[in-house]
């Protein structure tokens, strides 16, 4: 997925912002970067950080970045921050984003003879098209906005100019930023947590399609939030810090209340409440407090080797350091019938290990509990899974064993209680060899987050596409 942060300060700001970036690196695995302009130039720095922490890779680069104003992101993809010369000026960009329509509109643009030079894997570097996009225009506002607009997809960014940082929320609002302020300083975060440790106080989110100018005065807003938001669900059940905030309402919170409800829905009898490390923590702690069942932790993360989250990209690799990085409590197993919660189950195949695992040492029964409804539908707004086929989705697999390679309609498979839905998740559940399966209902889950579900993408699980 990504994330970004940007400050700008009456001082030097080079610590804040590496800090800041830093406390992105749950959200992406591949590149790191930072852009900082002094009064002379912009100068940048980007690593690979797919087998390394971002502070180890970029601590030594600090004594070389002096400036008041700096702009940083996590990417899971392409290198960033990008440095641009146009008729607006020299400016950074970082951008946190999925453009569906990126060959149609880099084949517009080779039309137009406009060349690109960033290039990953023969593909046009979506930043660079952003950017493109944004030098259409006689404005940065104007630029920004075409941008939006433009892109099929989503699309958040900021942008490191002589005027300030410009920040700038997707037009849906699928990705969140936020603005944060101290003493002679502004930023702004995908990530709200970025924030208490470094003395910076919430004072805006963004709305959808925002537009904001960011100096060491202050902010102002260049463009009016659209009305209508669709921000992404799974922020709060697995890719949001539990110290984060989307839209004002606090990550582990909303990952009690996806527990409680998992568990006011439940009847099954069981020694104990597990989570899936790290993620599934939060909704088993709701569980075990709404049943006033014992939270124990039969599971183990091991962190001093295997830190990241998301790393490798290759599948195969992918499972291998999932089961590394979870050690078996033996002593807690044995005999126990143990139920967890997890926040999603994706492919499966992960959770499949582990299952085993838990069989190898003695349990009497695993029951699996996920924070939201079975995945069906691919992302088409973020990139998450974007290595994954629709049918490696445990969803679409069991659907395809049913209906063959036509699904059709998947709105029954989608519908929870549905003679197709429950026969779906007992398809799973058998794959899994786990005693009993049951999803979040998708409208406990949009309760659990506390806003309208016309403002909530829940693409994933139901499809469903508003604008």
């Amino acid at each position: 997925m990504g994330g970004l942060f940007g400050c700008i300060s009456k001082e030097d700001c080079v610590n804040d912002l590496f800090y800041g970036t830093d406390y992105h690196s749950h959200l992406g695995t591949k590149r790191g970067g930072l852009a900082v302009k002094n009064a002379r130039e912009i100068k940048r720095s980007i690593h690979n950080i797919e087998r390394d922490y971002f502070r180890s890779k970029f601590e030594s680069d600090l004594p070389k970045l002096h400036g008041n104003r700096g702009i940083g992101i996590i990417s899971d993809h392409d290198d960033q921050p990008l440095i641009i010369r146009s008729h607006l000026g020299t400016f950074a960009l970082v951008t946190v984003c999925k453009i569906n329509n990126i060959e149609e509109l880099t084949q517009k643009a080779l039309g137009n003879k406009i060349h690109f030079a960033e290039m990953g894997s023969g593909d046009t570097n979506p930043t660079e098209l952003v950017a493109m996009l944004i030098c259409e225009k006689e404005s940065f506002e104007a630029g920004i906005d075409n941008a939006q607009h433009a892109i099929k997809g989503s699309c958040s960014m900021l942008l490191l100019t002589s005027e300030g940082i410009y920040a700038a929320r997707d037009k849906l609002g699928r990705t969140p930023i936020v603005i944060g302020s101290k003493d002679s300083a502004f930023a702004a975060t995908s990530e709200s947590c970025a924030f208490p440790n470094l003395d910076y106080q919430i004072e805006k989110y963004l709305g959808p399609g925002e537009i904001v100018l960011m100096t060491a005065e202050g902010y102002e807003q260049r463009k009016k939030p659209e009305d209508k938001m669709q921000v992404c669900a799974f922020l709060w059940v697995y890719y949001g810090y539990p110290a984060s905030s989307y839209e004002g309402i606090n990550v582990e919170m909303v990952r009690y209340r996806c527990g409680q409800a998992l568990a006011r829905n439940d009847t099954v009898g069981i020694d104990f409440v597990a989570g899936i490390p790290d993620s599934g923590i939060g909704h088993a702690i709701g569980y075990a407090n709404t049943k006033n069942i014992a939270y124990m932790r039969p599971f183990v993360k091991y962190t001093p080797t295997w830190p990241r989250s998301f790393m490798p990209q290759n599948q195969n690799m992918r499972d291998l350091v999932a089961r590394m990085k979870l050690i078996p409590v033996q002593e807690l197993i044995k005999g126990k019938k143990i139920l967890f919660c997890e926040d999603s189950i994706v492919r499966g195949t992960q959770l499949q290990d582990n299952v085993q695992i838990l069989y190898d040492a003695g349990a009497a029964e695993v029951h699996m509990r996920p924070a939201c409804p079975t995945l069906i539908y691919p992302c088409d707004f973020l990139n998450f899974s974007t290595s994954r086929s629709t049918l490696d989705l445990a969803g679409r697999s069991a659907i395809e064993e049913f209906e063959g390679p036509d699904c059709g309609s998947l709105e029954d498979f989608a519908s929870a209680g549905s003679e197709k839905n429950n026969a779906m998740v007992e398809k799973i559940r058998k794959r899994l060899k786990l005693t009993t399966l049951e999803y979040q209902r998708l409208e406990d889950l949009v309760e659990a987050i506390g806003l309208p579900k016309e403002k909530v993408c829940t693409h994933c699980w139901d499809g469903s596409s508003y604008f």
